[in-house]
């Protein structure tokens, strides 16, 4: 198995004594004593995350070998957790290190941390080792991996949103969060596909929240570490370069499928729409939602050449006959409303082994998909994240699971 990243709260509670095993590799056994003894001396939080980067380092030096294969399989299982929650005290010993973070939290929270190689936006809602979770008092933390060469932090208006794809690194990957209804949020979601160079490199990325309740009250934020910048409009994206050894990839799992019934295509682009084509017939779709009594949790989905993306219904308005969605409908594109299903937990874990089989570096889900599936408590395997108002793989996506892995094309190892 692959070695989990530094994150991982195991590697201080090995170093600190409040997790012990007995390693079969020796290069570990003799390195652990030396470092309980050092922690022994001295029990500072330096100290520990110190140590706990010598124990990491010498399972990712040593991974290959038969006994440190054993002794990761013996502290970590079938782990795949690609990041953990963190008290503000944590989060902020870990950007004072200098670590490289993606964060994501309550905007009380990202105020206050200090200056450092950062990005972050607003959310109170995430998927855990322990399921859903709704919380303003933690932060999520996902640390970039150590074979990260390089990164820059830029933020982008409405005017330079279009570079993006250009600005990337030639190997590497980006990470882009922007603020929910934004209007970067908004041209990105509508015009991503025509930005020069899509595609090419791998983005990814999420749309910044609130709670449900404060919709309309309190501005979705992003947050630029390094200048401690918080904005309500622009996309704040982290650029990250790899060697040429290594190779980043961005998927996400959608567990909705096209149903039989019609056919649906629109006039226009947009978020907000009144007339659509139901089997080549014009219709006013508010009226043909509400008269078929559609179930507008279940999204609209449309076959890009075998990758289904889903449209998700906000609201259908029948005293000014238009419906609104949370993703840009496009014309000529042809639609259809999902199945149904029982269980999203069960379809999730059921199409889980066959579309990832590697940790996760960085992964998000969709808030839809947590309050309509009631996913507070509930887990979704062992992949952790955000729990948020839009997902980025490329373009903007709706009630998906996005996440991003990368190969070490050396050894053909996934981390």
């Amino acid at each position: 198995m692959d070695v989990p990243p530094i994150s991982h709260p195991a590697w201080k509670n090995i170093v600190s004594g409040k997790n012990r095993y007995q390693f079969k590799f020796l290069g570990t056994q003799f390195l652990m004593r030396y470092l309980s003894l050092r922690v022994e001396k001295d029990s500072t939080a330096d100290t520990i995350q110190s140590s706990a980067q010598e124990l990491h380092d010498i399972f990712v030096r040593n991974a290959d070998l038969p006994s440190v294969q054993r002794d990761l399989f013996q502290i970590f299982g079938k782990d795949t957790i690609s990041g953990y929650m963190y008290d503000i005290i944590e989060v902020k010993a870990k950007i004072t290190h200098g670590e490289r973070l993606l964060l994501a939290g309550d905007e009380s929270l990202l105020k206050q941390l200090p200056a450092g190689n950062w990005i972050g936006g607003s959310i109170p809602y995430f998927m855990t080792d322990h399921g859903g979770v709704f919380t303003r008092h933690k932060i999520y933390v996902t640390e970039l991996p150590q074979s990260v060469s390089k990164i820059s932090i830029k933020i982008y208006n409405l005017q330079t949103l279009k570079d993006i794809y250009l600005d990337m690194p030639p190997n590497g990957f980006s990470v882009i969060i922007m603020p929910c209804s934004s209007k970067t949020h908004l041209e990105f979601a509508l015009h991503a596909p025509q930005f020069q160079g899509f595609g090419q490199r791998p983005l990814i990325g999420w749309i910044s929240g609130v709670h449900l309740d404060d919709l309309g009250k309190i501005n979705p934020k992003v947050v630029n570490g390094q200048t401690q910048d918080m904005l309500e409009d622009g996309a704040i994206v982290m650029h990250a370069s790899l060697p040429s050894t290594q190779l980043a990839e961005i998927d996400y799992l959608n567990i909705f499928e096209p149903g039989n019934d019609d056919t649906i295509t629109f006039p226009k682009d947009g978020f907000l729409v009144k007339e659509a084509y139901i089997n080549g017939v014009k219709t006013n779709f508010a009226d043909y939602v509400t008269r078929l009594n559609l179930d507008t949790r279940l999204p609209l989905v449309a076959d890009y050449f075998g990758a289904m993306v889903n449209v998700s219904f906000q609201m259908v308005d029948m005293e000014n006959q238009e419906v609104k969605f949370y993703a840009p409908v496009f014309a000529g594109v042809s639609y259809k409303h999902a199945k149904p299903f029982e269980s999203y937990i069960s379809q999730f874990n059921a199409k889980l082994p066959e579309h990832l089989n590697k940790q996760p570096v960085f992964s998000c889900n969709c808030v839809l998909n947590y309050v309509y599936s009631e996913l507070e408590g509930k887990k979704t395997g062992a992949i952790t994240g955000p729990t948020t108002f839009g997902e980025v793989v490329y373009q903007l996506l709706n009630q998906t699971m996005a996440y991003l892995t990368i190969t070490d094309l050396t050894s053909k190892k996934h981390t």
